[in-house]
C-alpha cells in the first residue's frame, strides 16, 4: 500500500509541476513585456505597478507557485525543479502568438528533445525524499555559498556594459533565489501542521519570503535589462540546479541508480540546460 501511494504522489507532484510550468511561462511572458517598457533610468516597481500586463503576470505568478507548492508537497525537490524547466515548452507558442510569428521544425525538435530528458532525468536517476526538517547547521555552508554566488552574479550584472550580460547574470542571480525558496517550500508546507504560530516562528518561513521576493525583483531588473533571450534560460535554468544543490547538501536527497545510472542522468541535465537555451532564444522577440 505505502509503495502505491508513493507512486500516486510522485504522479501528483509531476501533474502539479507541469501545471506550475504553465502559469509560470505565462506570467513571464507578461512581466517581461511590462518591464521592457519602463526605461532604464526610470523606476522599475513604480512602472511595473502601472502596467495591467505585470498584474496579469503576478497572477499567473501565483497560480503557478500554488502549483509548485502542492508538488513539493507530494514530491522530492529533485523531481518538481526540473520540471518546471519546460515552462520554456508552453512559453514558446504563447510568445510566437504574440509576436504573430511562426515555430519552426527546429525548435520543436528542441522542444521534444527537452521533454525526453526531462523523462530520462526522472525515470533512469529515479530521484528520493530526503529530509526536509535538517536543522539550520546543516544549512549554513550551503546557503553561504548560494548567498555568496548570488550576490556575485548581481553585483557584475549591474555593472556589465552590455545589456544581454546584464540580464543573464541577474537572471541567474533570480533563478538561484527561486531554487532556494522551492527547497525551502518543502519544509514550511510541512508546518503548516502544526498551525499558524510555528509557521511564523520559523526561520526557514522568513528565509523563504525574503528569497522569493528578492528573486522576483531581481526577475523584473533582468526583464528590464535585455530579451527574453538573454534572461528567462538563466532564470529556468539556475532554478532546478540550485534547488537540487540544496536537496542533495541538506536534504539528503539523491539518486536511486548505478554508475550508469547516473551518467545517464548528468547527460540528461546537460540536454535539458542545452535545449534550453535553444528554445529561448527561438521564442525571444518581445
Amino acid at each position: 500500500m505505502g509503495q502505491t501511494e508513493g507512486v500516486g504522489g510522485q504522479v501528483g507532484a509531476v501533474l502539479c509541476a507541469v501545471g506550475a510550468a504553465g502559469f509560470f511561462a505565462v506570467a513571464a511572458v507578461a512581466q517581461q513585456r511590462a518591464a521592457a517598457t519602463v526605461p532604464e533610468g526610470g523606476s522599475l516597481v513604480r512602472g511595473l505597478l502601472r502596467n495591467p500586463r505585470w498584474w496579469a503576470g503576478v497572477v499567473g505568478d501565483v497560480g503557478g507557485y500554488g502549483m509548485q507548492v502542492a508538488a513539493l508537497a507530494l514530491g522530492a525537490v529533485l523531481v518538481v525543479q526540473p520540471i518546471l524547466v519546460s515552462a520554456l515548452v508552453f512559453a514558446l507558442p504563447l510568445a510566437a502568438r504574440l509576436n504573430g510569428r511562426r515555430i519552426g521544425a527546429r525548435t520543436w525538435g528542441s522542444a521534444l528533445a527537452l521533454v525526453a530528458a526531462l523523462v530520462c532525468f526522472l525515470v533512469v536517476g529515479n530521484p528520493s525524499e530526503g529530509n526536509s526538517t535538517a536543522p539550520l547547521r546543516d544549512w549554513l555552508f550551503p546557503l553561504i555559498v548560494l548567498v555568496g554566488l548570488v550576490a556575485a552574479a548581481v553585483l557584475i550584472g549591474l555593472r556589465a556594459a552590455d545589456p544581454g550580460r546584464r540580464a543573464l547574470l541577474l537572471g541567474a542571480a533570480s533563478g538561484s533565489l527561486y531554487g532556494l525558496a522551492a527547497a525551502l517550500t518543502s519544509y514550511v508546507t510541512t508546518v503548516f501542521e502544526h498551525g499558524l504560530v510555528d509557521v511564523l516562528a520559523s526561520w526557514q518561513t522568513w528565509t523563504l519570503a525574503a528569497a522569493g521576493l528578492t528573486g522576483v525583483y531581481l526577475q523584473q531588473r533582468a526583464f528590464q535589462a535585455g530579451p527574453l533571450s538573454a534572461s528567462l534560460p538563466a532564470v529556468t535554468i539556475a532554478e532546478p540546479l540550485a534547488a537540487a544543490f540544496v536537496g542533495v547538501t541538506v536534504l539528503d536527497e539523491h539518486f536511486r541508480t548505478n554508475a550508469f545510472g547516473l551518467a545517464v542522468t548528468a547527460l540528461a541535465v546537460i540536454v535539458m540546460c542545452a535545449t534550453t537555451i535553444q528554445l529561448s532564444r527561438s521564442q525571444a522577440a518581445t
